[in-house]
């Protein structure tokens, strides 16, 4: 005796070799033997196993489900009882198993109720059904379709609408992104390679550039309407002629200075910062915005103010107007050590934006000891030497430290000029020196006066940010409060209130215990970070761009340690794998073997030693590199304790 049996959601046949109560122990036609519940069992049957199963499948090949289902009452029945009605008679073992089979294949018209039973789905239920068959058949072909064409680097007209959601944002229960997922696994390709093949990007830059745009202004960059305070009136103007040292980019001026010889044959150093929050009013709809974006963006040939050109013009310190600026003064004794100082909110002239490029020529370690023509040298020299005593009365006086690189990005019209110059030259020594005077200073008046300010700290080789007055080992200072960029940076701006608080004799707009500058400070930290690693990712791609701009086919590079070096002339670092063992420092010359801007990847072989470094002793900067590459914000966030630069927070000097 043979059993047609259910096991594991599908039927099988064997002969029986002993029999109990509730199971049977069967042998299949393989000689499989095993153990089966007599519940399972659907028919006996009598003769020979083979050929059985495949008499049935042949025979339900040819049954039609649709009149089957038609054929089927409404109530439950067995897969028998419908063979018989079916074939008219009793029917054969094998027709009988044809019927089941048929039945078990199609779930869709009928339902399965039980071992052997089953029951007539709906005519309405089944129309659905079928129709959602027929829709699956076709969005099957039509991603098929779109597979097709994306291989063919032909992008698909339903991608078209929904490019933006493809490459930042993608639905994977789409079927435009199931088919591109499917197109890229088939190319082992990343889908942003396919859709580049296809066409979908006019600009590699505009995607990089789009990636932060999405996340960090998902509404646009367009300002909302505002209004500016009214300032006040009978500001005091100040008796100096002010001027200030910035890039030949810098549209937002925040920050000048003065030399004025006193009677008494000492002299005033000013340090004058313009005073936006004089007409910025804390909560209304600008400051909102300028809390939400935090700080102007940087990135090479392109920028995203904090503030509107609307609000940045009546304060931005441009040669030849008299703007309102919140100012340090320092009294300076002949042998350059400090006094008294005082600060005060007036009005200062500007007599002159003295910019890096038409500057440096004048000003330089050649030009310190003899008149260079330019009419600001004396003041130059006298402030560069001021911020050498200053330096030194911080403890980080260092004569003998290698100048570091800092690299300036230029692009026009699509084509970018990579600019080296010594970071520490005296122009960006005086202004950093003074700079880091006032954000010290200024810290200690809020402290003191118990008004709470943001500030960087740094303890024990960890910075941080706080609402106290707390140290900053890296620059040698007691606390450090970030006050000289209030046009492009909400610290500034807040810090700025809070001063003007304390001068005025008003309360502060963040009393002590204030939980939003707080959440300021947090969102700052934050957002400011996002924003800097933008940055180093954008002049990465500039980088990569200039290479395929030149056309290079070889690059010198220093050896960082193991297989990771760092290009001269660009600030780049690369993995190269077939970079022999040799120490640090060593000079190598690479062959570039692939220039990907999409993924930001560079692909070079090494090609031989330059130079092997002759001691131990290690290029500074290659240890600067491995703070970059750790992500230390020390290094990141604050340049002028790793190296005297220009004031921090402007673009190319962060």
């Amino acid at each position: 005796m043979n059993v047609f049996y259910e096991e594991d959601g599908g039927f099988k046949i064997a002969s029986i070799m002993t029999e109990a109560d509730s199971s049977l122990q069967v042998e299949s036609g393989t000689g499989k033997r095993s153990k089966i519940k007599v519940a399972n069992v659907l028919m006996r049957f009598e003769g020979t196993l083979a050929g059985f199963m495949e008499a049935a499948q042949a025979e339900a090949e040819t049954l039609d489900t649709g009149f089957l289902w038609e054929c089927c009452s409404e109530p439950e029945f067995g897969f028998e009882a419908l063979a018989e009605e079916y074939y008219g008679g009793k029917p054969s073992r094998q027709q009988a198993a044809a019927i089941a089979l048929k039945l078990q294949s199609a779930p869709m018209y009928f339902y399965r109720k039980g071992k052997g039973r089953y029951k007539a789905a709906p005519e309405e239920t089944l129309k659905a059904a079928m129709a959602g068959m027929e829709k699956k058949r076709q969005q099957a072909e039509f991603v098929a379709q779109m597979v097709e064409q994306l291989k063919a680097q032909q992008l698909p007209e339903s991608m078209l609408a929904k490019l933006d959601q493809l490459l930042y944002a993608p639905d994977k229960n789409a079927l435009e992104w199931k088919a591109l997922d499917q197109a890229a696994a088939e190319l082992k390709q990343l889908p942003i390679q396919v859709l580049f093949a296809a066409g979908a990007l006019h600009s590699v830059h505009d995607y990089h550039l789009g990636a932060f745009l999405r996340e960090y202004f998902p509404h646009g960059d367009v300002f909302p309407t505002f209004s500016l305070a009214s300032l006040p009136e009978a500001l005091p103007i100040a008796e100096v002629q002010a001027f200030s040292i910035d890039d030949s980019t810098t549209t937002e001026i925040d920050d000048a200075l003065s030399v004025t010889v006193l009677a008494n044959g000492n002299t005033q150093v000013g340090i004058h910062i313009a005073a936006p929050a004089l007409g910025i009013t804390a909560h209304e709809a600008l400051d909102n915005e300028v809390m939400k974006r935090l700080s102007t963006v940087y990135m090479p040939g392109h920028k995203i103010t904090m503030l509107p050109e609307a609000a940045i013009r009546p304060f931005s310190l441009d040669a030849g107007q008299t703007k309102p600026a919140l100012s340090l003064y320092l009294e300076v004794a002949p042998d350059l050590t400090v006094v008294q100082q005082h600060s005060r909110l007036e009005q200062v002239h500007i007599v002159e934006n003295l910019r890096h490029d038409t500057l440096e020529p004048y000003f330089n370690e050649q030009t310190l000891e003899a008149d260079s023509g330019h009419p600001f040298w004396s003041k130059l020299v006298y402030l560069f030497r001021f911020a050498e005593s200053l330096e030194k009365a911080r403890g980080k006086y260092d004569p003998t430290r290698p100048p570091q690189v800092d690299y300036n990005f230029y692009v026009t019209d699509g084509l970018v000029r990579i600019i080296n110059r010594q970071r520490g030259s005296p122009m960006d020594k005086l202004v950093a020196e003074l700079m880091i005077a006032a954000n010290s200073q200024w810290g200690a008046v809020l402290a003191e006066h118990g008004v709470p300010g943001i500030y960087r700290a740094q303890n024990g080789g960890k910075v941080y940010m706080t609402t106290k007055a707390e140290g900053h080992q890296g620059l040698g200072v007691a606390q450090y409060a970030w006050c000289t960029s209030p046009l492009r940076r909400a610290v500034d701006l807040i810090n700025q209130r809070q001063l003007i608080a304390v001068l005025s004799l008003t309360p502060p707009t963040y009393p002590a215990g204030s939980d939003e500058i707080v959440g300021h400070m947090r969102n700052f930290d934050q957002t400011y970070n996002a924003y800097n690693e933008f940055q180093t990712r954008m002049e990465r791609y500039w980088c990569l761009q200039y290479l395929i701009q030149e056309n290079i086919a070889e690059v010198d590079a220093t050896v960082w340690r193991e297989n990771l070096v760092r290009l001269d002339g660009l600030p780049y670092m690369t993995k190269v794998h077939s970079l022999p063992a040799m120490k640090p420092g060593s000079k190598v010359r690479l062959t570039v073997q692939k220039v990907d801007t999409l993924l930001m990847e560079l692909d070079c072989k090494f090609l031989r030693v330059l130079e092997e470094p002759a001691g131990a002793v290690v290029d500074e900067r290659l240890d600067m590199a491995d703070d970059m590459l750790a992500g230390d914000p020390a290094v990141v966030q604050e340049p002028e304790a790793t190296a005297q630069i220009a004031v921090a927070g402007e673009a190319g000097n962060v």
